[in-house]
């Protein structure tokens, strides 16, 4: 597998992952009916570093983002979001994924890396508690899942020093 720097090219690619991850609405607090046109601004903001993940025949299977949590003195924590298209669930590409954007942000000055809103039902929670992620807190109640009513939103965070 292949993680590379995405390119504005690569967005064709990623959306319609990202758009059935999103519209799906059971790991990310994006309103499920944002269009293309917003999705793109959303993850591929010039203020993120993006990347993908592509198999041996060149099709994007995944991609991520690196970008500051929050400005200022408190610069240096980093936030990141994940998508694997779930046709390719467990393969490995997410945790591929996971340990590049590690690496990454320590790499760019990073000191942590929060996440803000993890819902509690999402299965990458184990991915990040084994990449050494604490759950910082658990805001009660917060998203509305379609299969599992009302769960929790994690706050999580892993230092990266």
């Amino acid at each position: 597998m292949l993680i590379r720097d995405a390119v504005p090219e690569d967005w064709p690619r990623i959306w319609p992952f990202w758009h059935r991850i999103v519209a799906a609405a059971e790991t990310y607090a994006w309103d499920p009916g944002t269009d293309e046109p917003a999705a793109r601004a959303l993850w591929m903001s010039p203020a993120k570093r993006v990347y993908v993940a592509e198999d041996p025949t060149g099709t994007v299977t995944g991609s991520a983002y690196l970008t500051a949590n929050y400005g200022g003195p408190a610069a240096r924590v980093a936030n990141a979001g994940f998508m694997v298209d779930p046709a390719r669930t467990g393969e490995g590409i997410g945790r591929a994924l996971a340990d590049h954007v590690l690496t990454e942000a320590a790499r760019h000055g990073y000191r942590a890396m929060v996440f803000n809103a993890v819902v509690e039902t999402n299965p990458a929670v184990r991915l990040w508690t084994s990449l050494g992620f604490t759950i910082l807190a658990t805001i009660p109640d917060a998203f509305e899942h379609p299969h599992h009513g009302l769960v929790g939103l994690h706050i999580m965070h892993k230092s990266l020093v």
